[in-house]
């Protein structure tokens, strides 16, 4: 899915024309990736969001912020006309909220930030650079979805391509305050966006051999930032403690024996920087996914996958306690990052077992547990220090999901 929406933010654009400045520009921009399945006429699904506001520049500082979302949704079909549907859908979900006012030009030297972070300022709110667990806050959605399928020569699925039009809000004020400022309207707005994906159309008697498949994953990646610790303790700071654990989402379509499908997930690490400094180091994964399942008995299943995608690491060093608007505009100079991205791939094989639900097996609850190994197509430097031996290690992953 991609789009856009409108959020203003009334009360920084305020602070703003109090100076004499102009304010930011209303708009975002988004990119998702969404499941949905049927029941009748209802639709289940689940939709996961990244939302990037428009950059302002001020006195040498590009001033913007960034906003992700989780979000169940539950709809009900109104038209199902051969290959054009339309539904009206509600959704439900948490979300993040970043809102930043760094240099234009950062530091590219590891060891000068380090010597230096308080370059400028960031807050956040319900911060997923500690973990997606740190999601947060009741954000809701509503609108309509109109899509149309094609058919795809040589195979029984579809591809559909498909308009969201509606409405995101965040029902309780306050929720997104920061520093004595509200930020609620960052979490708000009407949108349009448009999608493609694949679809196993009912008309299709072949849907009774194939299924898409939708899981909460969770696991455990064996690495360390050796190298990214020992220049902390040489800057004075302490080091990253433990293993990095990541939480995220995974789609997994079958066909016979073909997989494919796609997945992200979210790799965190944080503690206290010092007594009066945090840090974290952060890294997002998003990959497609094609593979065979080499083994079937009943609901036990062997396969295996190969993954392309993309992944970022960031370090972020922030000060704990920082002033509220309009002083913390005014000085400025309290936190930083540094980061870097690039093309990672991996091979994976996993065990899967399905526990059928319901007297006419609507669906499975699947539970899945996968082992692979992920290598970086890239030196992944943050600033002159390459940490490619941290992204390159094996992984160790558990999810459990829904399969019709």
């Amino acid at each position: 899915m991609v789009g856009t929406s409108g959020a203003k933010l009334n009360q920084f654009d305020q602070l703003l024309k109090d100076r004499g400045l102009s304010g930011l520009r209303n708009k975002y921009n988004t990119i998702g990736l969404g499941y949905q399945t049927r029941y009748n006429d209802f639709v289940i699904g689940m939709e996961l969001y990244h939302n990037r506001g428009s950059k302002s520049v001020f006195d040498g500082y590009n001033i913007g912020y960034r906003t992700s979302r989780a979000l169940v949704n539950i709809g009900y079909s109104f038209i199902e006309e051969s290959k054009f549907q339309l539904i009206h859908y509600m959704s439900i979900g948490a979300g993040f909220l970043n809102f930043q006012m760094l240099p234009e030009n950062q530091s590219g030297n590891l060891d000068e930030f380090l010597a230096e972070p308080a370059q400028g300022f960031i807050l956040r709110k319900k911060n997923i650079q500690k973990g997606s667990q740190y999601y947060g806050n009741f954000l809701t959605e509503t609108g309509f979805q109109l899509s149309y399928d094609f058919d795809l020569p040589g195979r029984k699925e579809a591809l559909e391509v498909l308009l969201k039009l509606g409405y995101s809000f965040s029902p309780f004020e306050g929720k997104w305050n920061m520093k004595d400022l509200s930020f609620d309207n960052a979490q708000s707005g009407a949108f349009i966006r448009l999608g493609a994906g694949l679809t196993l159309p009912d008309r299709n008697f072949f849907y009774k051999d194939g299924s898409i498949g939708f899981y909460l994953i969770n696991g455990i990646h064996f690495t360390s930032p050796t190298k990214l610790n020992e220049k902390l303790a040489d800057a004075g700071f302490n080091e990253l403690d433990g293993k990095p654990h990541n939480i995220g989402l995974k789609i997994l379509g079958e066909t016979g024996s073909l997989l494919y499908g796609a997945e992200v997930f979210n790799l965190a690490m944080h503690g206290e920087a010092n007594t009066l400094r945090e840090q974290s180091l952060n890294s997002l994964r998003v990959y497609g996914n094609i593979g065979m399942k080499f083994f079937q008995f009943k609901n036990f299943g062997i396969g295996g996958v190969v993954g392309l995608g993309f992944g970022n690491i960031r370090y972020t060093n922030t000060l704990k306690e920082k002033p509220d608007f309009p002083e913390l505009f005014e000085q400025r100079n309290f936190d930083s990052y540094i980061k870097s991205s690039g093309l990672m791939t991996k091979p994976e094989v996993f065990i899967e077992y399905g526990l059928p639900i319901g007297k006419r097996n609507l669906f499975d609850i699947v539970f899945n547990t996968s082992f692979g190994y992920e290598l970086p197509l890239g030196n992944y430097k943050l600033g002159d220090l390459s940490m490619s031996s941290y992204m390159a290690a094996p992984y160790l992953s558990i999810g459990v999901g829904v399969r019709p």
